[in-house]
């Protein structure tokens, strides 16, 4: 497995819509893995195809408890949310693309999702708490949306440029 590079903003790509995954084969097996490693090395609870460069719907989540130090990982190939309830959460959610900014957000505090696992099989899964919030935060970032789009224009504009101004500082 191999920790991938993570790409952050003001990186366009980000915004890019990722296209659906044809066929499950040992090349997107590897991405998983190499995701998942990422992941847990950055570390993060959630990880998009995108955020590594690769324009394709796949995300990876783990919302286990850090503290019993057992990895429930979940990897979903083609997601689509099937269902929401109408009773929402709010956490505070960082972003491993945005790092160091956190935004408090409410979304439906359970999800019904359909994908297709790492095997090529079609699943579906109820998520509820973390789970939920990380996988409707995922798959945001597969149709080009980002935490700070729920800011503030005003605060949004600051964080970009914060970002932008780092680039050009290195």
């Amino acid at each position: 497995m191999t920790c991938l590079s993570i790409i952050t903003l003001p990186d366009p790509i980000l915004r890019k819509v990722s296209g659906p995954v044809e066929t499950v084969d040992d090349g997107v097996r590897r991405l998983l893995d190499d995701m998942l490693e990422t992941m847990y090395d950055a570390p993060g609870v959630g990880l998009a195809a995108i955020q590594v460069g690769i324009d394709r719907r796949i995300l990876v989540v783990d919302s286990s408890n850090k503290e019993e130090d057992v990895q429930r990982p979940i990897c979903m190939i083609n997601p689509e949310i099937l269902q929401t309830s109408d009773t929402l959460n709010s956490y505070t959610e960082g972003c491993l693309s945005i790092p160091g900014e956190e935004v408090e957000i409410q979304r439906p505090a359970e999800v019904t999702v359909r994908y297709i696992d790492r095997d090529g099989i079609q699943q579906q899964l109820e998520a509820t708490g973390l789970l939920a919030t990380a996988v409707q935060h995922e798959l945001d970032h597969l149709n080009g949306r980002l935490i700070v789009d729920f800011l503030s224009r005003l605060r949004r504009d600051m964080v970009v440029r914060k970002f932008r101004k780092v680039i050009r500082g290195s």
